[in-house]
């Protein structure tokens, strides 16, 4: 098989998908609203369950529903029948995920949820089978064909099931009025997290304060600057930012001037330096940083000079 088959094996599976996913579209009903209604009004959990391949689409979902504001667990259709069933409650909202909607398992457990009294929604590919019949509500995920060539290997349910989950998380996180900042609540270890969250205080406040005053020699400037390994130091008058030297001012005074001895802070500073309030959030200085191609920042709080956010700082938290 050549490179040419082979793309060309994975585009036929590509358009076969996307096929399914618009056959999915125009299968939505009434029960899909009932059902993000049902999950967003009920006092308890989001129960999955699913077997196969569709119990690991189950976890997928799970981990989605959780991430945006809808507690949710996944029970595994075969170990709900040998204990597990004990983690339904009584409040709990139920989501079975089958293509076929008639395996062994299915059969067993959707009674023993109906006795519970717990409302069933159904995400199966089968509107005939014994789930779909049984359910309270019914989302149909069913696909004309799988993208297998022999329509064995569940490629094409498998996405329909996904994306049918999908519908539902999102539906539920706008209803719910899910903001970014809720986001970053349930991602704080996650670069997405981070960048709603984490101020420029939070990253430059362990960071030394590099600064001098006017009338200091270029001697005692390159030692802070050495010594604070920030790249820059600020000026300060009187307790007020006038400036920033950093090392390229450094190098540009040893090329400008013959003699540097004499030299003072106030003689080689950049006035007028780029600075950022302490509350902003490390991405916006992330922006910054780029736009003006520098490396650091002045950071003030309530107007007073708070220290220096480097990009290193940034970098290191994943803030891309």
């Amino acid at each position: 098989m050549n490179n040419k088959e082979i793309l060309s094996i994975a585009k036929n599976v590509i358009s076969e998908e996307i096929n399914a996913l618009e056959q999915l579209s125009n299968q939505l009903s009434e029960d899909f609203v009932s059902a993000v209604k049902l999950i967003h009004n009920s006092k308890g959990r989001l129960i999955v369950t699913g077997i196969g391949k569709s119990a690991n689409i189950a976890t997928k979902i799970v981990a989605s529903f959780n991430s945006t504001g809808t507690p949710a667990i996944f029970m595994h259709a075969a170990d709900a029948i040998h204990g597990d069933l004990g983690i339904v409650q009584d409040d709990d909202v139920v989501m079975c995920i089958s293509k076929s909607g008639n395996t062994p398992e299915i059969k067993v457990l959707v009674p023993l949820l109906k006795s519970l009294g717990n409302k069933l929604i159904a995400n199966v590919g089968n509107l005939n089978s014994f789930l779909a019949k049984h359910a309270d509500y019914v989302l149909d995920s069913s696909v004309s064909k799988e993208a297998c060539p022999n329509n064995l290997a569940p490629t094409s349910s498998t996405t329909a099931q996904l994306v049918m989950g999908d519908a539902l998380v999102v539906a539920l996180l706008q209803m719910r009025g899910f903001t970014d900042r809720d986001f970053a609540k349930y991602h704080p270890g996650g670069s997405l997290g981070k960048q709603l969250y984490l101020s420029v205080e939070d990253l430059c406040i362990n960071n030394e304060k590099p600064q001098v005053k006017l009338e200091a020699g270029i001697r005692d400037v390159i030692i802070e600057i050495s010594s604070k390994r920030l790249g820059a130091t600020a000026v300060i008058d009187e307790g007020k930012l006038l400036g920033i030297i950093t090392d390229g001012d450094i190098r540009r005074m040893m090329q400008n001037f013959d003699h540097v001895d004499n030299l003072k802070a106030m003689d080689i500073m950049s006035a007028n330096p780029q600075k950022i309030e302490a509350s902003i959030l490390a991405v916006e200085a992330l922006k910054i940083m780029k736009e003006k191609n520098i490396t650091q920042l002045l950071v003030l709080k309530k107007g007073n000079y708070f220290g220096v956010i480097h990009l290193h700082d940034i970098l290191k938290e994943g803030i891309l």
